[in-house]
């Protein structure tokens, strides 16, 4: 099923904090319920994230008493700043609240708003799927038969609508009959990767093995790794990528050791508006995804340590060999190959 979708008039999702040891799904019902989702990382992933804020903006349309279009668009206004607080890495939250107020603020019926609201969502939604299965198609080309892929964080079905970006590609190759093997980074501190990414490889039948973040390193050096491929929260204009907290590290080590180093993302997540890495925002989350973190059952930190937790980092344009999105690869210089991308992205949606 997808991760997130309409269903009966509320926000239906995954709850990936229980994965891999419980399937549930949660059913939200208010603006409210569906940003804490997103904050709590019930949901995760940027393009996950996008579709659920937009579901979030529908639900707050559907629930409003407002009589007349402009009280309706001031509780939309409203509900969408509730969501964007939520988390403020991630551009694809922002992206799509922005779509469907956009969508929203042609009309001027009550109820046609309404409607607009969760046909612009769902739309959102069904072009996820659509676009990860053309990314996929577009980066399983770089995938040698054989290949050996280092994967950071989660980046399939889970952190989509379906089908994933990184993971998306691994999957394209594997279904166009290539051999290919995936070394998991675990990606503390909240292990998305030893959690979800080894969850839904099981699931596809896709070879891996499980690694600590630490070992990734003697891998690379050693000659045992092809490609390294990670998802992004964020690409800022110069091709500077935010992604999960240890991507940075992966792509200076790959470059040490002339490996291949692909972000792979929507033209939904490349912001233009952001000129460097520099300039995006990242998000620091609570010190206990660190502290309460058990070893041979008891706690790993002593109580009351002082913590520092980013959930991203910044990997600067230079260690990056190309951008993988669903209408090609961009390359150096990034500034005209993003820009590029995202004219060609803004053609096809006016034409479809």
């Amino acid at each position: 099923m997808r991760s997130v979708e309409w269903h009966e008039g509320r926000v239906r999702l995954i709850d990936q904090r229980l994965l891999p040891a419980e399937f549930r799904l949660l059913e939200l019902e208010s603006v409210a319920g569906v940003a804490q989702a997103i904050r709590d990382m019930a949901v995760r992933g940027a393009p996950a994230i996008g579709a659920t804020a937009a579901f979030g903006l529908a639900l707050a349309a559907q629930h409003s008493p407002a009589q007349d279009s402009q009280a309706l668009l001031r509780d939309l206004a409203a509900a969408a700043d509730l969501l964007r607080a939520a988390r403020p890495t991630a551009v694809n939250l922002a992206w799509a609240l922005e779509r469907v107020m956009g969508r929203v603020q042609r009309e001027s019926d009550p109820q046609r708003m309404r409607a607009v609201a969760l046909a612009e969502a769902q739309r959102i939604a069904d072009q996820d799927v659509q676009v990860n299965r053309r990314l996929g198609q577009v980066g399983a080309a770089l995938v040698p038969d054989g290949a050996t892929i280092l994967h950071h964080c989660n980046t399939g079905a889970l952190a989509t609508v379906d089908y994933g970006t990184a993971l998306g590609v691994v999957r394209a190759a594997h279904e166009q009959g290539r051999r290919v093997h995936v070394l998991v980074d675990e990606t503390r501190p909240c292990l998305q990767g030893a959690r979800l990414t080894a969850w839904e490889l099981q699931q596809a039948g896709i070879p891996f093995t499980l690694i600590a973040d630490n070992a990734a390193g003697h891998f690379l050096r050693t000659g045992q790794v092809d490609l390294v491929l990670v998802g992004a929260d964020r690409v800022a204009a110069n091709g500077d990528v935010a992604n999960k907290i240890g991507t940075y590290k992966l792509a200076v080590v790959a470059r040490e050791n002339g490996v291949p180093f692909y972000p792979c993302v929507p033209t939904s997540t490349i912001d233009l508006t952001t000129p460097t890495g520099d300039d995006i925002p990242i998000e620091e989350r609570p010190a206990e995804e660190v502290t309460d973190l058990m070893f041979k059952g008891q706690p790993i930190a002593p109580p009351g340590v002082p913590v520092a937790n980013p959930a991203f980092d910044i990997t600067p344009h230079r260690y990056i060999t190309g951008i993988i999105t669903e209408l090609g690869i961009a390359r150096p210089p990034f500034e005209q190959s993003l820009a590029h991308l995202v004219d060609q992205a803004r053609r096809y949606a006016d034409d479809h």
